[in-house]
């Protein structure tokens, strides 16, 4: 029997790359997507479905769609970036609501039929949740919580026969990066003059070089075929950093005294 993965944020980049993958290894694959033209241009190998994961009744329909799972991949997210000191709190807590409460509500909704299949879940993280950047501290505190969440999850589901696996990547190059690009002076101007006086030139700055090592990541395909052993693998590892630099900069973010890899960090992105 083939076997059923619903994968979120199938749109573009890291989401669409494991979409068609796992759909050409023989998976029946459900693709969230959030516009219904996105899930045309996907193409006849999988099934799209409308899933925005921070709307409850869209969660719930798409719970009843699926008649039986065997895999969730959670990979639906947003990055916001800024000064910690001027970011809205509206902003921030809609990075936690996609990256966080989104995927948790999810996961809630899916594990019933995980459990029955003794299905996996397979989380996208981030290398972030070991090394946060200047003016990353939305996005990768996010990371952080999905980490610990995931942490959590692995031991509360092993009972059952349920894997919980967080697929960590590096500099990985998709759409994602222009996009970025251009939310650099909406963002800027939404701080406000004074928040614009005290760190628009470092922002920047860290946006410049922090984009120009993001397009020379790995390719999504690097972590759609993480995500396919993490489901097919007899004992799937409980971590697998993927893409550039990956396993360097969690080494890093573990080892080094934090002084030294501050210095590190902001010599990196041309802030010393």
């Amino acid at each position: 029997m083939s076997k059923t993965v619903l994968v979120t944020g199938a749109s573009t980049g890291i989401g669409r790359a494991t979409a068609l993958l796992l759909a050409g290894e023989g998976f029946t694959v459900y693709a969230g997507v959030r516009k219904e033209s996105d899930g045309r241009a996907l193409g006849p190998s999988v099934m799209p479905i409308k899933l925005d994961v921070t709307d409850p009744g869209q969660i719930e329909e798409a719970a009843g769609t699926i008649d039986r799972l065997d895999a969730l991949v959670n990979n639906a997210g947003i990055g916001v970036t800024g000064p910690l000191e001027f970011v809205s709190l509206d902003a921030l807590r809609r990075q936690y609501e996609v990256n966080v409460f989104g995927q948790v509500a999810l996961t809630q909704a899916m594990l019933p039929m995980l459990r029955s299949s003794r299905g996996r879940v397979v989380t996208v993280g981030s290398v972030g949740s070991w090394i946060t950047l200047p003016f990353g501290g939305p996005l990768c505190s996010s990371k952080h919580a999905v980490r610990s969440l995931n942490d959590a999850l692995r031991m509360e589901v092993r009972p059952w026969g349920v894997h919980a696996v967080l697929i960590e990547p590096g500099s990985i190059r998709t759409a994602a990066v222009d996009k970025l690009e251009g939310e650099v002076e909406p963002r800027l101007a939404a701080i406000g003059p004074e928040g614009r006086r005290l760190y628009g030139a470092a922002y920047r700055t860290m946006t410049t070089n922090g984009l120009k090592e993001e397009r020379s990541g790995s390719s999504p395909d690097v972590v759609a075929r993480a995500v396919l052993h993490a489901l097919t693998a007899r004992k799937p590892r409980s971590r697998y950093p993927v893409g550039r630099k990956s396993r360097l900069m969690s080494t890093l973010g573990r080892v080094l005294p934090q002084y030294t890899l501050d210095a590190l960090r902001l010599r990196a992105l041309g802030l010393s």
